[in-house]
């Protein structure tokens, strides 16, 4: 796959169900240069979402996460914030584990993979690569 767009989050113990919290999904940044990865969504619409398909490298392992618009403090709640839902299945078979990197690429044709890296496995950082707050980068193609 020749990737056109790459984000990556590195995992912290919230993510990986470690904190015993039961949050929905990771926590995406309200940042254009993330965000600008995802499908948009309609914020007039009540926690609109979309199901985006991944495969990993193999192109054959597929994962259905959902990706939405917590926005129902518009609507009279209190949530005003982008998640990334319906990961565990993917976390727990790959033994995700604090400070591993979730790395998600689309191709020109808006297909999705998504591949988890160690982070026992040192990552070259070279100066295309924008780092943003909250684990999350960028990568310049």
């Amino acid at each position: 796959m020749t990737h056109t767009a790459q984000i990556t989050k590195t995992l912290s113990a919230n993510d990986v169900g470690e904190t015993g919290g039961h949050q929905a999904g990771i926590l995406v940044p309200k940042e254009r240069e993330i965000l600008s990865f995802f499908p948009s969504l309609n914020p007039r619409d009540k926690n609109p979402r979309v199901t985006l398909v991944f495969r990993e490298p193999d192109g054959i392992t597929r994962w259905d996460f959902n990706f939405i618009y917590y926005n129902n403090r518009f609507f009279g709640g209190t949530r005003n914030e982008y998640r990334l839902t319906c990961m565990t299945k993917y976390f727990r078979a790959r033994n995700a584990a604090v400070g591993d990197l979730v790395v998600m690429s689309k191709d020109a044709e808006g297909r999705l993979q998504v591949e988890l890296k160690r982070a026992k496995t040192p990552e070259v950082i070279e100066d295309d690569v924008l780092v943003l707050s909250g684990g999350w980068k960028v990568i310049r193609i």
